[in-house]
């Protein structure tokens, strides 16, 4: 399934302001949603993952 660029681009502009609203509401959480599953098809989903990765495992290697 290939996703425009500018669809991901838009979900994640209102996923921003939803949350810096405060006022996180289930319409804005179904935004939230949509945006990860089209993130997660996206090219873009392989660097998100190994992001996320190397940070827990940098968190993990902090001793306090």
């Amino acid at each position: 399934m290939a996703v425009s660029i500018s669809v991901v681009l838009l979900l994640l502009i209102l996923a921003v302001v939803f949350l810096r609203n405060g006022g996180l509401r289930l319409s804005h959480a179904l935004v939230c949603v949509l945006l990860g599953f089209l993130l997660a098809s996206s090219s873009v989903a392989p660097t998100i993952s190994n992001g996320i990765s190397a940070t827990a495992e940098i968190v993990s290697g902090v001793r306090p």
